[in-house]
């Protein structure tokens, strides 16, 4: 997807999208000293910013052509320590709307033998522009 390969944010942090279906989208966080806090710890920053992004890109992918997406405002519960060798953002559409998307996001730890831990979950809203405002 073109328009994730020109966010920064994401090419900084080393993300990148596994998995895009139909207003749903998975993004993958490799673990690495530069994305964790203190402790060793996915850091609240960057597990928050790729549910923000599999947010976004879940509802861009139900957008018509010509259209673009931003975040209203998002909420995210961190609900246990995001350990693993990497995490895995997954948004998915509840409600698409003509100008505001709803969804919902969760984070999960992976570890190097599949298993998984829900570390974060939230919801957020997004709103559709023209793509020539942003």
């Amino acid at each position: 997807m073109d328009s994730f390969e020109r966010q920064g944010l994401m090419r900084h942090l080393g993300a990148r999208i596994s998995h895009i279906t139909p207003g749903r989208v998975h993004i993958v966080l490799p673990a690495r000293p530069e994305v964790t806090q203190q402790n060793g710890y996915f850091h609240a920053g960057a597990t928050s910013a790729i549910a923000d992004s599999a947010g976004g890109y879940a509802a861009y992918t139900l957008f018509p052509e010509g259209t673009d997406v931003l975040t209203v405002e998002y909420k995210i519960n961190l609900l246990a320590p995001a350990i693993g060798d990497h995490i895995e953002a997954v948004g998915t559409v509840l409600k698409s709307g003509r100008t505001l998307t709803v969804c919902q996001l969760e984070v999960h730890g992976v570890r190097e033998d599949g298993s998984r831990t829900l570390v974060a979950n939230g919801q957020q809203t997004l709103i559709r522009v023209s793509a020539t405002l942003t």
